[in-house]
């Protein structure tokens, strides 16, 4: 299937819900998206669904695209595609090309092999410049022999709410290919898309984000100084 294609069936393509998928603290339910006698399965998180948080704005899941806005942006290709839709059978929310893992690895089982290394170092910038509050293992998936970070949606806020359970990779350096796109973010600017989806006060913070991790050329170490752990909750 085109990437055209999966894009035009997650936007446009109509939603058959199957039911809520466990575990998650909003409403994330998995559809089948049909168009003419294309189909695909996807995550579809309405915006009637989530939970109102003190520190965050309603509206979640506009964060979940631009999350893959700006994995796509540096050419990172870590989120899979995700959309916005202004209708559906709940109401406005974003849709998400399910990746079909096989649910036993995570995190805590992939830093153990070496060959994905390289993608979770690029997977810890990642969640420093968005800023990802909400990093748990159980987000890192591995599908069709790759990774993917999923969950998104506490990312981009203006203030530091880094969580993670990324942390040992401290003190590595950026690869050369991740150093150059986030120079180039500081450059050229986001696009106008994540402009459109986060407003002008994080879109500063977020290149404020960047242009620390290329000063420091190198991914940060935890620091213990008695403070909240910057952990999420639970771990996985």
């Amino acid at each position: 299937m085109t990437a055209d294609t999966v894009t035009r069936l997650l936007t446009e393509g109509d939603m058959e819900v199957h039911g809520r998928i466990a575990g998650s603290s909003n409403a994330t339910l998995l559809v089948t998206c049909r168009l003419g006698e294309d189909e695909l399965m996807a995550v579809y998180k309405p915006c009637r669904g989530e939970r109102p948080l003190w520190d965050f704005p309603g509206g979640l899941f506009r964060r979940e695209v631009a999350a893959y806005v700006l994995s796509e942006w540096l050419g990172w290709g870590l989120v899979p595609e995700t959309v916005e839709r202004g209708e559906g059978p709940f109401g406005e929310g974003s849709v998400q090309r399910y990746v079909p893992d096989d649910g036993t690895a995570h995190y805590f089982t992939l830093r153990e092999e070496e060959r994905w290394h390289a993608t979770l170092r690029r997977m810890c910038a990642f969640d420093i410049v968005a800023n990802n509050a909400d990093r748990k293992s159980g987000h890192v998936l591995l599908a069709e022999g790759r990774l993917w970070a999923i969950d998104n949606g506490l990312c981009f806020n203006e203030e530091d709410k880094l969580r993670t359970v990324i942390w040992d990779f401290g003190g590595d350096p950026l690869h050369p290919e991740d150093l150059a796109a986030l120079e180039r973010l500081g450059c050229e600017g986001p696009s106008r898309r994540l402009r459109e989806l986060l407003t002008a006060t994080e879109v500063e913070a977020m290149l404020e984000r960047a242009a620390w991790l290329v000063n420091r050329r190198a991914l940060p170490e935890l620091v213990d100084d008695g403070g909240w752990p910057p952990y999420p909750w639970p771990l996985v």
